[in-house]
């Protein structure tokens, strides 16, 4: 495995090579900091996106990644509507969700940016949570990742994946079966990943000008830093991991206080997709569903016809976990009826029909809510899923297939063609595709052990058999050298 000598000008680089174009994006407001490439070495286009990817499957090793389809839709919506107002970057902006109560959000490389459930719960506006996503964006495309990069330099693109990942979420996992390593490196890496005083306003002023640009309320900034202040009293010796790296402090209260004001005030409602994401992500993560749904009871009654209506949402999501059925059907019927534009409540149905194993139902909600909102990926992905378990496998994989090639990156589409493929009686390239999902969501061991079993069938053919050896060797070398950890 090539050594990445390249690493510390990862970001420095690809933003250099469109700095005129970032000074007129951000006009007058914010100067790009001249950061010189200390290596004096180019970092291609490639190399950034391979470092991103290698990243993000760490982050599966570590943690909980968001499998929801309508989660992760809306989060990768909010942050692209975001990133479309900030400066430009080479490699395309990522966004996922983490299962975690804990309030945490992150920059990786290659443009990945986490956000931690537990964080989105603790917004009380769509305009604070975007306010955390433009400032995550801002320290991508202001470079303040740049030393992290240098400090990582001599390791391998596996190492120097695991180690930012490491670094950046706060934790060393032992599950890496590396974690003595890691934390060395970790060490030695971590004053110069720590965001300073000037790289957190820098962060606030950017950050701020995306805000206004893509219509949210500028005060959503403040105002979120202001609880954030206010609650911190609270925690103790449990200090959130955001507030350890981004720690807010009364100038920066102030300064994105004072910045907001001079934007001219107007109502700014959040979006219905907003309010049942939250609804829906506070179901998924209880650990009390009795607790949960005497919350949402209490709303029924409370605010405008749309608030009671996601009070109601979260009703039927609790009904939906606890498996009483019927009364999620209930709940979720009522509100599609009362607010047939919007898609969420129909993927409500058809996930209610999908838990009770009434596939027939499912499909048939879906294929009329496709047409409706054809432009809607949940419901697609949630069409083919079904369509494989109604018998359909063959349509099914005719469909998939294709987003292959238009996301790579996304552990979901392999999973969903591995299982077509297996109920299509073809168990080489079931095992084929479910070793590249496993790939993908940070589980290369058990890639390497897909890969073998498909390689053990009869009848496997010269073009499978080449694909299969070659992906083999890249696993295993991969997983050799992680766990020598340079």
């Amino acid at each position: 495995m090539q050594k990445l000598s390249i690493l510390s000008a990862c970001f420095a680089i690809f933003l250099c090579l469109v700095s005129n174009r970032l000074i007129a994006e951000v006009s007058d407001d914010i100067e790009l900091p001249d950061i010189s490439d200390s290596t004096g070495t180019f970092i291609s286009p490639r190399e950034e996106k391979e470092l991103g990817n290698a990243f993000f499957r760490n982050i599966h090793r570590q943690l909980t990644i968001n499998q929801d389809l309508e989660v992760q839709s809306y989060i990768q919506s909010i942050g692209h509507k975001l990133a479309a107002h900030a400066a430009p970057q080479q490699s395309p902006f990522h966004f996922f969700v983490v299962i975690d109560k804990n309030l945490n959000a992150f920059a990786g490389p290659g443009g990945y940016i986490g956000i931690n459930s537990g964080l989105i719960l603790a917004t009380d506006s769509e305009s604070e949570l975007a306010s955390v996503i433009s400032h995550e964006i801002a320290h991508v495309t202001q470079r303040h990742l740049y030393r992290a990069f240098e400090a990582a330099s001599q390791l391998s693109l596996p190492t120097a994946a695991a180690t930012l990942a490491a670094i950046l979420i706060g934790s060393q996992s032992p599950e890496l079966g590396q974690a003595a390593l890691l934390a060395v490196q970790a060490n030695s890496m971590q004053q110069r990943i720590n965001f300073t005083r000037s790289n957190e306003q820098e962060a606030d002023r950017v950050g701020m000008q995306t805000l206004v640009k893509a219509d949210f309320d500028p005060n959503g900034m403040p105002t979120f830093f202001e609880r954030l202040q206010q609650n911190s009293r609270y925690y103790g010796q449990a200090v959130p991991e955001f507030l350890r790296t981004h720690p807010v402090t009364a100038s920066r209260i102030s300064d994105t206080r004072n910045r907001a004001e001079k934007q001219p005030y107007r109502h700014y409602p959040d979006s219905f997709t907003y309010r049942t994401i939250r609804a829906k992500l506070r179901v998924l993560g209880s650990k009390n569903l009795d607790a949960t749904r005497r919350y949402f009871l209490t709303l029924t009654e409370q605010g405008t016809p749309e608030q009671r209506a996601i009070a109601n949402y979260g009703l039927g999501w609790v009904a939906l976990k606890q498996q009483h059925f019927k009364e999620a059907q209930k709940i979720f019927s009522k509100l599609q009826k009362t607010l047939p534009e919007k898609p969420t409540l129909h993927i409500a149905l058809a996930e209610t029909a999908t838990e009770s194993r009434h596939y027939p139902e499912t499909l048939a909600i879906l294929k009329q809510a496709r047409q409706r909102f054809p432009n809607y990926t949940p419901l697609s992905t949630l069409y083919l899923s079904t369509l494989i378990k109604t018998g359909q496998a063959q349509q099914a994989r005719q469909e998939i297939l294709p987003l292959i090639h238009s996301d790579r990156q996304n552990p979901k589409i392999y999973h969903l063609l591995a299982q077509a493929y297996g109920k299509l009686q073809q168990p080489i390239e079931s095992y084929r595709y479910l070793a590249e999902y496993y790939y993908l969501t940070g589980r290369t061991e058990k890639a390497i052990e897909h890969i073998k079993t498909a390689k053990n069938f009869t009848g496997i053919n010269f073009y499978q058999h080449a694909i299969l050896d070659q992906r083999l060797a890249f696993f295993i070398e991969e997983e050799r050298i992680l766990k020598l950890g340079r």
